[in-house]
C-alpha cells in the first residue's frame, strides 16, 4: 500500500518538473533515494548498488532501472506501470568490466534522450564519479546539467499527510528517548544504552511501528560531549558523567529528530549555566520563527542571545528535516545561518539544534519544528531540561527528574 495518494504522487512530479523547465532541463536523473521514494513510493535497502529514476517532460511517468533482484520490489512498492520498471542483469553488479550506468544508457538513448538536455544529481551520496563519466561515455551527444537538490526543494514544504507521519516519528522519539536515557546510569554500558534506543525507535507506539532511522543514536560522554557525532562503545558510564543523546523516530521514512542532555548525578555548575544560557536563547529562537522571517534571520536571534553570555556557536543552529536514508536525516537545503535567504512557509520542518560544543565538554538540546500559518510548534512534547539520572536504580524505580 502507498504511503501516499495517488494525487500527492502526481503532484509532485508536476512541481519537479515546473523546476525542470525553470533549469532548462528535458530530462533529469535521479540517484537518491529519498527523491526515488518522494516520487514514486520506492522504498527498499538497494541503494547501495547502482538504480536511478529518470523523468522527461513529455512522459506521464518516471521510469525505474536497477538492479534485476529489485525490479519486484519496485512494482510492490510504486505507483509505476510494469513497462516503465526495468532491471540489469547481476552480472553488471560490482563488476570491473560491466558498469550498470552502461546499461542505463542504452535504455536512455533507445528512449531519445541521447540528444536531450539531462539533469544529474551531481552531489548525491550514492552517485559516484565513474557513474557519472560512464553516463557521460554512453550519451556523448547530451547535455549535462546539474540537477543537485531539485527534488529536495520542492520536498522542504510538506503535505499534511507528511507532518502526521513526522508527528509520529516525534512519538516514537519520545519513547526511544525517556526508555533510553532511563538507562544512562553508572556501572552501565554504552552499548546497552545504544540497543535500548534501537528496540524503541523500531517497536515503535501500540499503534504504530517505527522504521530504521537515517542516522544512529549519537552519544558522545564525559569529555567528549564536545565531540557531537560519536556514537557508542563498550565503555561503562561513571558518576558525575554528562551524556549527549540525539536520535530520531522515524516513520514511512520522515524522521523527528531529538537531543537531550543527561547528567549521571548533579550536573555541575558550568553545564547549568550553559543549560540556562540555551534555554533562554530556544524560547527567544521559537517565538521567532514564522512565515516571512528568513533562515539567517532565525539565526540572528540566537547568535545575539547568547552573545550576551559570552558565547559564539560556529555551527549552524539547524536545517531542513524529514525525508531520508542512509546517510542523514537532513534534507540538504535550507539551513538556520547567516547568509541563508531562504523564507520560511507553513510545513516547513526544521531540526532546530541550538548546542554549544567547547573542547572537552558540550550541552545539546533540540526540537524538531514545523512552521506553522503563524508561528512554529515542535513536534516531540519532551522537557528540554538536563535528564538528571540517579547514579543507580533504587528498588527498579527510573530516577529521572528535570531540573
Amino acid at each position: 500500500m502507498l504511503p501516499f495518494d495517488l494525487i500527492e504522487y502526481q503532484n509532485r512530479l508536476q512541481k519537479t518538473k515546473n523546476h525542470m523547465m525553470e533549469r532548462g532541463m528535458d530530462v533529469l536523473v535521479i540517484t537518491d533515494p529519498a527523491n526515488m521514494y518522494y516520487l514514486t513510493g520506492y522504498d527498499a535497502w538497494s541503494f547501495y548498488v547502482h538504480q536511478m529514476l529518470v523523468i522527461s517532460l513529455d512522459e506521464d511517468q518516471p521510469i525505474w532501472i536497477g538492479r534485476y533482484m529489485d525490479a519486484n520490489g519496485a512494482r510492490v512498492t510504486t505507483w509505476l506501470n510494469d513497462e516503465n520498471i526495468m532491471s540489469y542483469p547481476d552480472y553488471y553488479v560490482q563488476s570491473e568490466s560491466h558498469h550498470p550506468m552502461n546499461y542505463m544508457t542504452e535504455i536512455l538513448k533507445k528512449r531519445g534522450y541521447g540528444t536531450k538536455r539531462m539533469g544529474v544529481e551531481m552531489d548525491q551520496y550514492y552517485f559516484t564519479a565513474k557513474a557519472f563519466m560512464q553516463l557521460q561515455c554512453g550519451l556523448p551527444d547530451a547535455t549535462f546539467l546539474d540537477g543537485d537538490l531539485l527534488v529536495n526543494h520542492v520536498r522542504m514544504v510538506k503535505s499534511d499527510q507528511e507532518i502526521t507521519y513526522m508527528k509520529r516519528a516525534a512519538r516514537i522519539a519520545e519513547q526511544a528517548m525517556f526508555r533510553g536515557t532511563d538507562m544512562i546510569r553508572a556501572g552501565n554500558r554504552e552499548c546497552d544504552v545504544a540497543g535500548t534506543m534501537y528496540y524503541n525507535l523500531i517497536t515503535g507506539t501500540s499503534e504504530y511501528g517505527g522504521d530504521y532511522p537515517s542516522i544512529v543514536p549519537l552519544l558522545p560522554a564525559n569529555k567528549n560531549t564536545g565531540n557531537p557525532h560519536l556514537t557508542w562503545s563498550e565503555r561503562r558510564y561513571q558518576e558525575g558523567e554528562a551524556v549527549i543523546v540525539e536520535l530520531a523516530g522515524c516513520y514511512k521514512r520522515y524522521h523527528a529528530p531529538l537531543a537531550r542532555t543527561v547528567s549521571i548525578g548533579q550536573p555541575s555548575n558550568h553545564l547549568q549555566i550553559l543549560e540556562s544560557v540555551v534555554l533562554e536563547g530556544m524560547e527567544y529562537v521559537l517565538s521567532s520563527m514564522k512565515p516571512g522571517v528568513t533562515c539567517e534571520e532565525v539565526a540572528k536571534v540566537w547568535h545575539d542571545s547568547i552573545k550576551k553570555h559570552g558565547f559564539e556557536k560556529e555551527a549552524r543552529l539547524g536545517y531542513s528535516v524529514g525525508l531520508n536514508y542512509p546517510p542523514d536525516w537532513g534534507e540538504h537545503t535550507a539551513s538556520l545561518r547567516k547568509g541563508d535567504k531562504t523564507v520560511l512557509q507553513p510545513n516547513m520542518t526544521f531540526h532546530f539544534i541550538p548546542a554549544l560544543w567547547f573542547d572537552t565538554h558540550g550541552i545539546e538540546i533540540s526540537e524538531s519544528i514545523r512552521i506553522t500559518s503563524d508561528g512554529c510548534e515542535t513536534l516531540a512534547n519532551y522537557p528540554r531540561e538536563i535528564v538528571v539520572q540517579e547514579p543507580h536504580r533504587h528498588n527498579g524505580q527510573a530516577g529521572m527528574v528535570s531540573l
